[in-house]
């Protein structure tokens, strides 16, 4: 039976930059994609947020540069907390799936891969 499930993921950018962000973005995107196994048209939607300090493109850019037009989404900041890993991109994205949450990998790249190890991304 098809359901909606989840998959997270985060990364940071080198800077606040629009090449910097959409890069980022990408290639969060695209191993999100891999090592799920996913098919683009299974994607639903994708709701992005950023820390307040990353607001010189929007992050769901790469998804239509990637080709991705039938994708709903929706970007944000993240809440400005204390101490919070800066220059950070996350990702909700919802998929139509057969698969259960346990078989879905959460994809956390470069200064975020601290935030799923650690247990602080909500």
């Amino acid at each position: 039976m098809t359901k909606c499930l989840a998959i997270r993921g985060a990364t940071t950018a080198e800077g606040n930059t629009k090449d910097a962000i959409i890069n980022a973005t990408t290639e969060l995107l695209l191993e999100i994609v891999r090592v799920n196994d996913l098919v683009i048209e299974d994607i639903a939607a994708a709701w992005f947020s950023t820390t307040t300090d990353l607001n010189a493109e929007f992050p769901a850019l790469a998804i239509r540069k990637l080709g991705w037009m039938n994708v709903g989404m929706l970007c944000a900041h993240e809440m400005s907390v204390p101490n919070s890993l800066p220059q950070c991109i996350r990702v909700l994205i919802l998929i139509n799936t057969n698969n259960t949450p346990e078989d879905l990998a959460y994809v956390y790249l470069k200064g975020a891969i601290g935030l799923r190890t650690q247990g602080l991304d909500l």
